[in-house]
C-alpha cells in the first residue's frame, strides 16, 4: 500500500527490507560496540554466556510482542496493547516510559558518536559532533517515512556487512598467526571463563540486557509495513540468529585476538572504560590500522543507524498515543508526506540536552545514560511481558487461532519476568547505578500523578460535552 495521507494518517511505504533491517538496527549499536567494555570488565570470557542468557530473553520477549502485532497491527505498538489489555494507567505509563527511553537513547548514540569522531580527531568536543549529527538525523526523519527506511536500511546493511567482515578477519588472523597472544586460548586462560566468578557474570546481566535495548522498535515499523502477518514473523524469529553471530561472534573472536585483561587496560589508559570501541582498541592494538579505521567508521554508522531509529520509533509512538487519548492530540496530526512533524520536534527539544550535558560534563554522560535506560527497558519489557500474558487469556477465551504464537507461554512469560527482577536486583546491589533503580518507583508514581490529574479533567468534561450535546439536540426543530 502507498497511500498518500490526505487525511493525515501514516503511510504504509516499509518493504520487507526495511523491516528487517529496523530490526537489526536496533540490535547492534552503542550496546555492543561500547558498552560490552564495561561488561567484558564485570564478567570477563563469560559475558559470551551472558548474551547468549540475555538473548534468549529478549527473543521470547519479542515472540509475545510479535504474536500480538500479527494479530493487531498498530502504531502504538505495545503502549496500545498495555492499553487495550491491561489498563488505561499502563498504556500512559508504558507509552510516556519508552518516549523517555528513547529520548535517552537518542541523548547516549549521539554522545557515542562523539566519541567515535575523537578516534580520528581527538580535539573535537562530542557536544559539537552532537549537535552536528542531531541536525542531520532529524532532517531525514522530516522528509517521509520511505526516506527514513532507506537511510536505514543502507546504515544497517553496512554494519552487517563490516562486522561479518570483522568476524572474518579475526578468524583468518586466528588461524594464520605466529603470535602466541593471538589464540581461542584467551577465552579461558586469563583467570578462567568466570575469571571474575559466576557473581561477575550476575552482576554483569542488567548491563548485558540494555545491550538489547531497541529490539521492540520493530512495533512501531508495523503500522507502516505493507505485509505485517509475513514480514514480522520473519524479522522476529531471526533476532536469535542475530544474537548468536553479532554479539556472541564478534566477542568470542575479539577477545581471542587479545587477552581481555590487556583490552581492559587499554580501556582503562584512555581515561574511563568508555573512553573508546573495544573493537577499534583491538585491531589498532595488533597493527590492523586500516582495519582500524574502517571498523571506527562503521561504528560511527551503526550509532548513528540507532539513533534514526529512536527518532523515528519516537514519533510513531507519540502518534499511536494521540489517537489513544493518551497524549496531546496535535501530535497525531501529520503534514502532506505522511510525517507527524510535531511528534518528530518535541522529544528532540529535550534530545538537545545531550549537546548540554556533554557540554558541562562530558566524562560522566555515558555511565549516567546507560544507567537511566536500563531502568527504563525494565518498565517496558515488562509492560510487554504482562499485556502479552492478558492478551493471551483474551483470545483463547474467544477461541483465537493466532497466527504467530509465542513459545511455550505462559511459562515463558514468568521466566522472563524472573529475569527483570534479577535486573534490578543486580542494579540495587551496585552502587554505581543504585539511584536508577530506586528512580523506577519514583517514576512510576510521577507518571501516575499526572496520569490521574488528567484523568479527572477527561472526567470533568465528559458530562459538559454530554449536556452541550442534550441542548443542542433540545433546540433543534423536529
Amino acid at each position: 500500500m502507498h497511500s498518500a495521507s490526505p487525511q493525515g494518517h501514516l503511510e504504509r511505504r516499509l518493504q520487507n527490507r526495511h523491516i528487517q533491517l529496523i530490526a537489526l538496527g536496533g540490535t547492534i549499536g552503542t550496546g555492543l560496540f561500547l558498552g560490552s567494555a564495561g561488561i567484558i570488565e564485570l564478567a570477563g570470557p563469560s559475558v559470551l554466556l551472558g548474551y547468549a542468557i540475555g538473548g534468549l530473553v529478549i527473543f521470547f520477549i519479542m515472540r509475545f510482542l510479535g504474536e500480538m502485532l500479527v494479530e493487531e497491527s498498530n502504531a502504538g505498538s505495545f503502549s496500545y496493547f498495555a492499553n487495550r489489555y491491561v489498563g488505561r494507567f499502563a498504556g500512559f505509563l508504558s507509552g510516556w516510559n519508552c518516549v523517555a527511553l528513547y529520548v535517552l537513547v537518542g541523548m547516549l548514540e549521539l554522545t557515542a558518536a562523539g566519541k567515535f569522531i575523537q578516534f580520528w580527531w581527538p580535539g573535537i568536543p562530542t557536544w559539537v559532533t552532537a549537535a552536528v549529527f542531531f541536525v542531520l538525523i532529524n532532517g531525514v526523519n522530516f522528509i517521509n517515512v520511505k526516506a527514513y527506511g532507506e537511510f536505514e536500511f543502507w546504515f544497517a546493511l553496512i554494519k552487517i556487512v563490516a562486522v561479518v567482515a570483522m568476524i572474518g578477519a579475526g578468524l583468518y588472523l586466528l588461524v594464520n598467526t605466529d603470535r602466541p597472544e593471538q589464540t581461542v586460548r584467551n577465552l579461558w586462560t586469563h583467570g578462567g571463563f568466570f575469571s571474575n566468578g559466576l557473581s561477575g557474570l550476575v552482576m554483569a546481566f542488567a548491563f548485558i540486557m540494555f545491550a538489547f535495548g531497541g529490539v521492540e522498535m520493530l512495533g512501531f515499523a508495523a503500522a507502516e509495513t505493507d505485509q505485517p502477518r509475513t514480514v514480522i514473523p520473519k524479522a522476529v524469529n531471526q533476532l536469535i540468529y542475530r544474537v548468536l553471530v553479532f554479539y556472541i561472534g564478534s566477542m568470542a573472536v575479539l577477545m581471542s585476538l587479545t587477552p581481555w585483561t590487556d583490552l581492559l587496560a587499554q580501556l582503562k589508559a584512555g581515561g574511563d572504560t568508555y573512553s573508546s570501541s573495544p573493537f577499534v582498541l583491538v585491531f589498532s592494538g595488533i597493527g590492523e590500522t586500516t582495519a582500524a579505521h574502517l571498523l571506527n567508521f562503521v561504528i560511527l554508522t551503526a550509532t548513528l543507524s540507532v539513533y534514526n531509529s529512536m527518532v523515528y520509533s519516537n514519533s510513531r509512538l507519540l502518534y499511536g498515543m494521540a489517537q489513544e487519548g493518551n497524549a496531546p492530540k496535535s501530535l497525531a496530526a501529520v503534514n502532506q508526506r505522511g510525517v507527524p512533524v510535531r511528534a518528530i520536534v518535541y522529544p528532540g527539544i529535550f534530545t538537545a540536552l545531550c549537546v548540554v550535558l556533554n557540554y558541562v560534563a562530558p566524562a560522566n554522560v555515558i555511565e549516567l545514560l546507560m544507567s537511566l535506560i536500563v531502568a527504563a527497558l525494565v518498565i517496558t519489557w515488562t509492560i510487554i511481558i504482562v499485556a502479552h500474558w492478558r492478551f493471551r487469556r483474551a483470545h483463547a477465551a474467544r477461541g483465537t487461532v493466532l497466527g504467530f504464537p509465542a513459545p511455550a507461554a505462559p511459562l515463558t512469560n514468568a521466566i522472563c519476568l524472573a529475569a527483570m527482577a534479577l535486573v534490578v536486583g543486580v542494579m540495587l546491589l551496585t552502587p554505581a547505578i543504585r539511584s536508577s533503580a530506586l528512580a523506577i518507583p519514583v517514576w512510576v508514581l510521577l507518571v501516575y500523578g499526572v496520569y490521574r490529574i488528567i484523568d479527572r479533567q477527561r472526567s470533568l468534561c465528559v458530562p459538559e460535552t454530554a449536556a452541550k450535546s442534550a441542548l443542542a439536540a433540545a433546540r433543534t426543530p423536529v
